[in-house]
């Protein structure tokens, strides 16, 4: 029996590789914003790099950018060391899984694109404001094209290996980016409301310190 059991396991809970991916696809985003938040109320990363803000922003930027594909790389193996379904094997699932990795990587370099470096690596943390709010594409289909086009390029790594641990751990990455927009989403908010309050108050460019 336990072939035939083996032969209808979906997931295999039991490869520690499945938790490694699980852990690090948590961990990127609450990394970045304990960071950020810290940065934004210190100015740590800054001051580290001789009170440079752009600078510091480089290298944060590249922090997350290496620990994502850390993330990618645990993902990765973790779907080789599960069990294949049948379902997701055939060829139409093929052509949507690589649909989807379409789609979710022109979303995230098109958004990558709009905001430029800082912009996409909370730059707004470390007082690097845009002038205005990014509208068009990719902003214009959805409010954080970056999460949801990499949660889609998730799936559709999943499907293309035939995984459906790769299936749940796509779960899993929507619910950790949802969370995080929750924390995310109303901070930015707050730091753009008192510039703007800075500006109405007529003041001048120098008080951009106090963001």
């Amino acid at each position: 029996m336990a072939p035939l059991q083996e032969q209808h396991q979906l997931v295999d809970f039991g490869q520690k590789s499945l938790l490694v991916s699980a852990a690090a696809i948590a961990f990127n985003p609450t990394f970045w914003n304990i960071v950020a938040r810290r940065e934004y109320r210190t100015r740590f990363m800054t001051k580290a790099f001789g009170g440079n803000s752009q600078t510091a922003c480089y290298a944060l930027a590249a922090t997350i950018f290496s620990l994502g594909l850390c993330r990618d790389f645990f993902y990765e193996r973790a779907l080789r060391h599960q069990p294949s379904h049948p379902l997701l094997e055939t060829q139409s699932i093929k052509f949507i899984a690589y649909a989807l990795i379409a789609a979710g990587n022109t979303l995230v370099i098109t958004s990558t694109y709009a905001l430029g470096i800082t912009g996409t690596f909370l730059g707004d943390y470390f007082g690097i404001l845009m002038d205005d709010m990014v509208t068009g594409f990719p902003f214009n289909v959805c409010d954080a094209p970056m999460y949801y086009g990499s949660t889609m390029s998730f799936l559709g790594t999943a499907l293309l290996y035939g995984k459906p641990a790769g299936i749940l751990l796509t779960g899993w990455v929507l619910v950790v980016y949802l969370v995080a927009l929750q924390y995310e989403n109303p901070f930015t908010a707050g730091i753009y409301e008192k510039r703007n309050a800075l500006k109405a108050s007529g003041k001048t460019s120098e008080d951009k310190k106090e963001l």
